[in-house]
């Protein structure tokens, strides 16, 4: 199976690293020569945008749904470009109608569609143990199932073309909005003197646990690392998709509205390039614990 990356960031980079290191034939490519230089020096066969070879998947990993239509449409016009029976995957997380409206092009091409977003971040996309979400055809993802499976620890069909973006958008909302519940219940908590990794073990052990009261907290917030790989801006912008789509489907989701207000209120205390778990400082930081976090010791 010959395999183009196009788009070779944190995440694209390291799942054409893990590809090429499962033994697929594996280019990648990227408008930065930076980006290209990187991952040349890693081994990995590597070439301009509009020098693309034929292949049987065209895998996208890109930071919009404009990014991911002017690859297909224009530059280089995967439209034109790819070879019929060849399949697009786009792992970005993009906006679910703009994705039902490519794949319909791409479908009528005679290419084979699949959107496949991605959990896991860098650290994922590097070790092959990410979480996709599949929208498209079964006969397509069973065609590729070993590049699915060298990519990911699981993956899931949840539809047709545009269900992966849908459900991977519905899943970041639900992040963003554990994020704050937690560390309200947290700083709750530690205002009534209950250390924050001895009130997580009593979450984690209940119905209020999630995966960011399991991993996120004790991995990048009590740990003071904040280095998930996962920006702020990206999770905002995530929400704005999320919202976006509430909008167009009439629906009057007020606690969505008031999550996605909630993320974008301190655009200067907390700027886009910030971890994205660095939502929480402002709610801990009114916990007043005599210790910082950072120094309490980890609940096993």
């Amino acid at each position: 199976m010959n395999i183009v990356v196009i788009g070779l960031g944190q995440m694209g980079g390291n799942m054409a690293m893990t590809l090429h290191a499962a033994g697929f034939a594996v280019t990648g490519t990227d408008v930065s020569d930076a980006a290209r230089d990187n991952l040349a020096a890693r081994g990995l066969a590597v070439t301009h945008l509009d020098a693309l070879p034929e292949a049987d998947v065209y895998l996208l990993s890109l930071p919009t749904s404009a990014h991911v239509r002017e690859v297909i449409e224009a530059s280089p016009g995967l439209l034109q470009g790819a070879p019929k029976g060849s399949v697009v995957v786009d792992t970005s997380t993009s906006d679910p109608a703009v994705t039902r409206e490519l794949a319909q092009k791409v479908v009528e091409a005679d290419i084979e569609w699949l959107d496949a977003p991605v959990s896991g971040g860098p650290a994922g996309a590097a070790s092959g143990a990410l979480g996709m979400l599949l929208g498209g055809e079964s006969a397509t993802i069973e065609w590729l199932t070993p590049m699915l499976e060298a990519m990911s620890a699981r993956y899931t069909h949840v539809g047709p073309a545009g269900s992966g973006h849908v459900v991977k958008l519905a899943n970041n909302y639900l992040c963003a909005a554990h994020l704050l519940t937690t560390a309200e219940a947290v700083t709750l908590a530690a205002r009534a003197g209950v250390d924050p990794t001895a009130c997580l073990a009593g979450l984690n052990g209940g119905s209020g646990r999630s995966a960011v009261s399991e991993v996120n907290f004790p991995k990048w917030i009590l740990s003071d690392a904040f280095d998930s790989g996962f920006t702020t801006g990206l999770m905002r912008k995530d929400l704005r998709l999320a919202r976006d789509a509430a909008h167009h489907m009439e629906l009057p989701l007020d606690l969505l509205e008031q999550v996605v207000a909630r993320w974008h209120e301190d655009p200067t205390g907390l700027p886009d390039s910030a971890d994205f778990n660095r939502i929480t400082d402002t709610i801990l930081a009114l916990a007043q614990t005599d210790a910082p976090f950072s120094n309490q010791e980890e609940t096993r």
